[in-house]
């Protein structure tokens, strides 16, 4: 059954009950205009906690401590900071982690064991804990913060992205913010997301259904093909609301929580594509009727992912030839014959063979600002949307004079 999920206006991850959150410019990062660059995530009550990270066999030391704290299954707070990944940085980096955990824990009255760590930034530098040990005791969190916290996480992003939704009738609330815009590509990428929820969840469940929500969302980005050693997913549940029993597998409310954590991690993860460095049209790419959903997945990836669909879409050129490719290659079971192609809605190609098309039609579908593609494989019933953007000109700029 679908559950009525209601999105709140302004929401963000500090909407569910008991989350407070704040940010400092503590000097990490340039000075600029509204910048800020170190902030923290807190829950006035215990949370059952998990995480999804990186897949990249190189981690930055806030994951490898966050990994371990969360093998306990619970956490109150989380301190992050932009500008500096502290990753590459050995044992002195997994010291500065730690020492920003009990910064933390101090200034909220937590035990350091319960306080997560995130950075994102450059990699190969050490965090310059000087600024960090005064900017942590400048940190108010409130009610509001949670629009202050996402912009101490960006670092390339050119918008903030957070979103809060409710589960009609249950009372509860789960809300989310994230960071990422360039090194994007599935199994994590460059990004950083905190979600929290006021419901009630047994950890076993949180898990599972965490794993599946990134699976759907996050894990089906691409921005330019590439993993950093920092990503982290994390959800945090306080059970504040009081409106439902502890959420388990088999409970009444298993499948609305499930489907309110998938749209919330969906809108955040579209957020991050619309927003690829030098982007200007987010890509939508869905392949239905694919012999299994991890081989919809993979084919979805693959067309998102491909620099030539990439520079097509940012030229407005209705080149289609470059998806067929693209799915030939990316090793799922495809029949030629089979393949029936749409972009921006218009069938270019049926049953493996071009149709006559008006190309100035399709021309101006690829000019929006998005664009869909849609890829029917006709062999079984699975499917799978994947999420991307553009390559540009402004893409190779911004990552040619990162560090300088």
């Amino acid at each position: 059954m679908e559950a009525k999920i209601e999105f709140i206006p302004e929401g963000t991850v500090t909407s569910p009950k008991g989350f407070q959150a704040g940010a400092t410019y503590a000097g990490i990062k340039k000075r600029a205009t509204d910048v800020l660059d170190l902030g923290i995530l807190i829950s006035e009550a215990p949370c059952v906690a998990t995480g999804v990270f990186t897949t990249n066999r190189i981690k930055a030391a806030p994951v490898v401590l966050s990994q371990q704290r969360l093998q306990r299954g619970r956490a109150v707070a989380v301190v992050v900071n932009s500008g500096c990944a502290n990753a590459c940085t050995g044992e002195q980096g997994l010291a500065d982690a730690a020492e920003m955990a009990a910064l933390t824990a101090e200034r909220v009255g937590a035990s350091p064991e319960d306080v997560l760590v995130a950075s994102t930034g450059v990699i190969g530098h050490r965090l310059p804990m000087k600024l960090i040990r005064a900017g942590i005791g400048q940190i108010i969190p409130s009610t509001d913060g949670g629009h202050s916290l996402i912009k101490a996480m960006m670092t390339t992003d050119t918008v903030p992205k957070e979103i809060a939704a409710m589960v009609g009738g249950s009372g509860f609330i789960i809300g989310g913010v994230t960071k990422g815009s360039g090194m994007i590509h599935p199994n994590l990428a460059t990004m950083l997301c905190f979600l929290t929820t006021d419901a009630a969840v047994d950890i076993d469940f949180l898990r599972l259904t965490l794993r599946q929500a990134v699976d759907n969302s996050f894990n089906m980005v691409s921005i330019d093909g590439d993993t950093s050693p920092s990503d982290m997913v994390l959800i945090m549940a306080n059970g504040l609301a009081g409106s439902n029993e502890v959420i388990k597998q088999d409970s009444r409310l298993a499948d609305a929580f499930q489907q309110a954590l998938d749209q919330v991690c969906i809108y955040l993860a579209k957020s991050i594509a619309s927003d690829g460095e030098g982007a200007s049209k987010l890509i939508e790419v869905t392949v239905s009727r694919a012999s299994s959903v991890a081989e919809a997945r993979l084919a979805a990836r693959t067309i998102v992912g491909s620099p030539l669909v990439k520079a097509a879409v940012h030229g407005s050129d209705p080149n289609w030839g470059r998806i067929m490719a693209a799915v030939g290659r990316s090793g799922v079971e495809v029949v030629e014959s089979k393949i029936d192609l749409h972009l921006g809605g218009i069938c270019v190609v049926k049953g493996g063979r071009p149709l006559p098309f008006d190309k100035e039609s399709v021309v101006e579908a690829l000019r929006g600002s998005e664009v869909s593609i849609d890829l029917n494989l006709n062999l079984r019933s699975a499917a799978a949307t994947a999420w991307g953007c553009d390559l540009s000109e402004e893409y190779v700029t911004i990552n040619s004079q990162y560090t300088t």
